[in-house]
């Protein structure tokens, strides 16, 4: 997406940033916000802290990403960190690195996508700082905080008998990338839903706080349900086996997008959209048999002692296929 008007650094640094952060709001959790060397946050426990990178050309690209698409998911990614600690986001620092022909609309822009993405999945919490930077390539990178009710929920607490549950979508994020890198652009224009939840994700942050004091285990579905699904069994010292037949309305809502796009000689799959796409930001958990999970999580399969592979579909293998941020 291009932008018009002057450079931030046409305008200068100082009335660049005034202009964008005019749209922050204040946070309830906010004693001293932006503005002086740090900001102060009221804490009643236990806080968590977490941190994201998105770096242009490798994490995004500005031809089918706005300012504003690139704020709310800088957001979203970040926060869902958060909740997958069974953690409320209070506030969030945020530091951008620019380019000299960045436009002070994008950074405009950009700073209203943030604080609508606080409006929308984080309320109460506030944009309480950062720092801007010129370099090659447009890099954003969010730190979050959240406030802790209950223990924290971490990886390694899955036992043999839990159930497995996931809350938020699966695979409509993965659909929605391929069609905007799809050489014909109708099938973007065509299915904008799923291209909606890459370029603005929503996770279930509230599940997350709702599950606290539930779940034995969870994690934030970033990089894909079979490496992330891998990755807790692993920590739990576990297997989890996968029910495709709990998987199957997830693909069946990405089925018609999947045909249209082998219609047109492209190579598109509902069932590794489902399995190995990231970026749904959803919440995998795992909880006791029996428990009542909160409204929202859909029990997708089971933890099983440790096996001869830390993932099945059914009774076979799966290998993890999803995003590596290093190596993909």
């Amino acid at each position: 997406m291009k932008y018009s008007g002057p450079t931030i650094f046409e305008l200068g640094e100082s009335e660049a940033l005034k202009r964008a952060v005019a749209v922050f709001k204040r946070g309830e959790h906010t004693l001293v916000g932006s503005g002086d060397d740090a900001a102060v946050i009221a804490s009643a426990g236990k806080y968590v802290v977490t941190t994201d990178t998105m770096v242009e050309g490798r994490d995004f690209r500005n031809d089918f990403s706005s300012g504003y698409d690139l704020g709310y998911k800088a957001v979203a990614s970040n926060v869902a960190d958060v909740a997958a600690m069974g953690a409320k986001p209070t506030a969030l620092v945020v530091a951008v690195v620019v380019t000299t022909s960045t436009t002070v609309a994008w950074l405009e822009h950009f700073a209203a996508g943030l604080q609508a993405g606080i409006d929308n999945l984080a309320p109460g919490a506030e944009i309480v700082g950062g720092d801007i930077a010129r370099g090659t390539e447009i890099v954003i990178a969010v730190t979050a905080h959240g406030e802790l009710s209950a223990e924290p929920v971490l990886r390694s607490g899955a036992q043999p008998g839990d159930v497995v549950a996931l809350a938020g979508t699966l695979g409509r994020a993965a659909c929605g990338l391929d069609l905007l890198l799809s050489p014909d652009e109708t099938l973007a224009k065509a299915y904008d839903e799923w291209v909606e939840v890459q370029l603005r994700p929503n996770p279930p942050i509230a599940l997350g706080q709702l599950a606290a004091g539930i779940a034995t285990a969870m994690m934030d579905v970033s990089d894909g349900l079979s490496t992330d699904a891998t990755r807790l069994a692993k920590a739990s010292g576990v297997s989890i086996k996968l029910s495709s037949g709990s998987l199957s309305g997830y693909e069946a809502v990405l089925e018609l997008a999947a045909q249209s796009m082998v219609a047109r000689g492209f190579v598109a799959s509902e069932r590794d959209w489902v399995l190995h796409g990231g970026e749904d930001h959803s919440l995998l958990a795992t909880f006791p048999a029996g428990a009542v999970l909160p409204r929202g999580f859909k029990v997708i399969g089971e933890v099983i002692a440790q096996a001869a592979h830390p993932l099945y579909l059914d009774s076979e293998p799966l290998v993890a296929k999803g995003w590596d941020s290093v190596s993909s």
